[in-house]
């Protein structure tokens, strides 16, 4: 299967650039799973679509602020550090800008010494192994120096740092946010759960190979990024109960689905308290065996992303309504509008 055949025309003024004032107030395109239909309206109503005795599964990993400027303790040259994942104790994966700058041994310094590092091992593709040194605790001291890690195709600055993390985020480790779940407030969440929804959490840290591009022609011959995921037994036990009594699970996001399809995988469609990397791959032809339906934001042409979503709802019914979303304006990205895939 050929990646082109993911492709669509995206006009550069469509891709947010900023978040709305209010995060329920973004638009919602509806899109039938089976027949190709399409709805619009607003996602303050995506309760309407949603039936008591249904589970909406959320990702609840917590974006780090993991962007750092720092110097070279030596030159005073200027450096820029990712925070991709964390090996052990105080050393991180990292990316760093310029790489060439820093070897094994290199030290770095941060916010006038309040944080520093040392590489301990080079990587490949400006990757970096970094042993951090402080007082007091990590990400408190991450908190008071870094920045969002920012996609790359979003060039605004972000005013307020919280609206590029879901109000229900609370596990740290995430290099960028389970955008889909931007839209939800907790008003809205309460309003669900009266209705009789079951809310449920999963949690998977997202890394920066979400935005990494598919640079083969052939599908298969893509290597996707592994994730870390973590489902406790109160989740799995929720879901299952769902699943026995007939109601829909539906996911909130590529990466809720990416965790619940693994975890489905490999338990006949049932669900247990797990924890592990997943490298789920997920595109035409995939037969679910977790999910019923997806809240999603609108992705990159050619992207793994618009690969999964064509899996489930099928790809001339997703190109369709992609092509429908551009004639109508709809938002695109992190910060753009939802699709509730039912």
């Amino acid at each position: 299967m050929k990646v082109d055949l993911f492709d669509f025309h995206l006009p550069e003024e469509l891709i947010a650039q900023t978040p709305l004032k209010e995060r329920a107030s973004s638009r919602l395109m509806v899109l039938d799973k089976e027949t190709g239909d399409l709805k619009h309206d607003i996602f303050k109503n995506i309760k309407e679509y949603i039936k008591p005795g249904d589970a909406l599964v959320l990702n609840d990993t917590r974006v780090l602020p993991a962007r750092l400027f720092g110097i070279k303790e030596d030159t005073g040259a200027k450096i820029e550090v990712l925070l991709l994942k964390q090996e052990n104790d105080d050393q991180w994966e990292t990316l760093i800008k310029p790489a060439k700058r820093v070897k094994k041994g290199t030290k770095l310094v941060f916010g006038d010494g309040l944080l520093s590092a040392v590489c301990v091992k080079e990587l490949d593709h400006g990757g970096r192994i970094l042993d951090f040194h402080y007082e007091g605790i990590f990400y408190e001291v991450l908190d008071q120096l870094g920045e969002m890690p920012l996609p790359p195709y979003i060039k605004e600055q972000l005013e307020d740092r919280d609206r590029y993390q879901t109000v229900y985020a609370r596990e740290n480790g995430s290099a960028a946010a389970p955008t889909a779940g931007l839209h939800f407030t907790e008003e809205l969440l309460a309003e669900i759960r009266e209705m009789g929804v079951e809310i449920a959490f999963i949690t998977l840290h997202v890394g920066l190979g979400t935005f990494r591009p598919v640079s083969v022609d052939e599908i298969t011959q893509h290597d996707m990024h592994a994730e870390f995921y973590h489902m406790t037994a109160e989740t799995a036990k929720t879901l299952n109960d769902i699943r026995s009594r007939g109601g829909k699970i539906i996911s909130v996001g590529t990466t809720s689905t990416r965790t619940l399809e693994t975890i489905g995988s490999e338990n006949d469609g049932l669900f247990k308290e797990a924890s592990g990397w997943t490298d789920i791959f997920i595109y035409p032809g995939y037969e679910f065996k977790a999910i019923d339906g997806m809240v999603t934001n609108f992705h990159l042409p050619k992207s793994t992303l618009i690969m999964l979503i064509s899996a489930l709802a099928g790809r001339e019914h997703v190109l369709r309504a992609y092509n429908t979303a551009v004639e109508e304006r709809y938002r695109f990205f992190s910060f753009g509008d939802a699709m509730l895939i039912i």
